[in-house]
């Protein structure tokens, strides 16, 4: 797989990873483990490290942990998670026992949708400091928190990553925030990149372009992958998925050419005209 560096360690991170939210969120035994299980062995055969996950999401958390555990595979993953809660001891409290559920060393923490952003990330300057955590991030997922996110990298010098959405269909980022990451020197995780299914939507029963296979684009997930992934300033995608075909799928982005400028602007001309 690909890999993009970290701007703060020039840290190579593959640029496919996976997402935890509703798709994680099973019993921590039974049947449900297998595909689960599945996925998470498809990322790391092809490279891939990056699984993101909050205590918003459920059971998610505990459930990694019981797969990597099982798996043996503790060391392979880049673990990142985030603080749902308001005030210092709730904070600390909750990232704790998100370490705890997960088993591997917490390499990101981020501050889930701003809650009491300020509170957490003094915290997390100090684990840092500490070597509790390797890296801190913030997030948001709507289009106004994008301003937001924007306000709070300017005022706070010591961010290491940043999470928003970001698809072929909502393109906000692209103007409002991944130039200022890019100035900033801040890593960038795009969560929804398929615009909570909508994507598909739009496309179900239609041919991929004849220029999907230049770009190495066997599927239209693809396609919208690498529109992002094609930005410099992305540094890795995190689609959800339960199903290990998908992440297949969505690992098939993360491997040969990506799109340049220009490709960039025929693909969402060619979205716009659907």
């Amino acid at each position: 797989m690909l890999t993009r560096p970290i701007p703060r360690t020039s840290e190579p991170l593959p640029i496919v990873g996976v997402g935890t939210w509703q798709t994680f969120d099973v019993a921590p035994a039974g049947p449900d483990l297998a595909p689960r299980k599945e996925v998470l062995r498809t990322l790391f055969e092809a490279g891939g490290k990056v699984i993101d996950s909050s205590p918003m999401y459920g059971r998610a958390e505990e459930v990694v942990g019981v797969l990597l555990k099982d798996m043996q595979a503790l060391d392979k993953p880049f673990i990142a998670t985030k603080v749902w809660t308001s005030g210092e001891a709730a904070g600390i409290r909750q990232m704790n026992d998100s370490a705890a559920k997960m088993q591997a060393p917490i390499d990101l923490m981020q501050v889930h949708n701003l809650v009491d952003w300020r509170t957490h990330l003094k915290t997390l300057r100090a684990w840092k400091a500490q070597k509790k955590v390797r890296y801190i991030g913030i997030t948001h997922y709507t289009v106004p928190g994008l301003d937001e996110l924007a306000a709070v990298i300017r005022a706070e010098p010591a961010i290491d990553f940043v999470q928003f959405a970001f698809s072929i269909n909502v393109r906000d980022a692209e103007a409002r925030l991944l130039p200022l990451c890019a100035e900033r020197g801040i890593a960038t995780l795009i969560n929804q990149p398929f615009d909570s299914g909508d994507l598909f939507r739009k496309v179900r029963g239609k041919a991929l372009p004849a220029w999907a296979a230049e770009m190495e684009c066997a599927s239209w997930g693809q396609v919208f992958l690498k529109y992002i992934l094609g930005h410099p300033a992305v540094t890795c995608v995190i689609p959800g998925t339960a199903k290990p075909e998908h992440m297949r799928d969505n690992i098939g982005a993360g491997l040969g050419r990506l799109p340049d400028a220009a490709e960039r602007k025929r693909m969402a001309e060619l979205w716009d005209g659907l």
